[in-house]
């Protein structure tokens, strides 16, 4: 269940915008609200979540693999084209995309198996010294996402790269990619899960 308060802080809008969206949603039948004020979906709100979810992973897949697009610019315009494509449309994408299993960042695509691999971590949770593989990206706040994107993408922390955790250093997190020595800030880092090395296994 979430509260009003977080959806605001997770939207960055304002604590009435999300009540009186969460009315209509509600009226709609897509939440329900409990007496202690926190919502949940309801059935077919899920289902309509996964839906749009869905929709949005395959686009961004499309906009990065086949054209390109920086994962970013690639969120952006997903938010834009994804709501307006005809199932038709999107079933044909997904079909010439070869039906991924992930959105760009790693994060599953509603409705598929995700991959197989080692139990993941946080890489903040990396002991010095250890390696292991970028697995995915946790989803953020909405007005944190483009500059998260940005930032990753233009260090190339993506999925199957392998890291090196230097430490933590002066509130930031010294890590090796790419034969290249990288600098992130706390909320980045703890933004990025990786493969659990060998000894460091932990569910995801």
């Amino acid at each position: 269940m979430a509260r009003p308060g977080r959806l605001a802080e997770w939207l960055g809008v304002s604590a009435p915008t999300v009540s009186v969206s969460l009315q209509r949603l509600a009226r709609d039948g897509w939440v329900r609200a409990a007496s202690d004020r926190s919502v949940e979906l309801t059935e077919s709100g899920s289902a309509a979540a996964a839906d749009i979810v869905r929709r949005h992973r395959i686009v961004e897949r499309w906009l990065t693999d086949g054209l390109g697009m920086d994962w970013a610019t690639a969120d952006r315009e997903a938010a834009v084209l994804a709501p307006g494509m005809s199932s038709t449309v999107l079933e044909r994408l997904d079909e010439h995309l070869g039906h991924p299993s992930t959105c760009p960042h790693g994060n599953v695509i509603p409705g598929r198996r995700p991959p197989k691999g080692r139990p993941l971590l946080r890489l903040v949770e990396l002991q010095p010294g250890a390696r292991a593989h970028v697995a995915r990206i946790s989803e953020v706040a909405e007005h944190e996402a483009p500059q998260l994107l940005s930032v990753l993408g233009a260090a190339g922390l993506v999925p199957g790269v392998e890291v090196e955790m230097r430490g933590p250093r002066d509130g930031h997190w010294q890590i090796a990619a790419h034969q290249d020595e990288l600098e992130l800030d706390q909320g980045v880092a703890a933004a990025v899960w990786v493969e659990a090395p060998p000894g460091a296994d932990r569910a995801s």
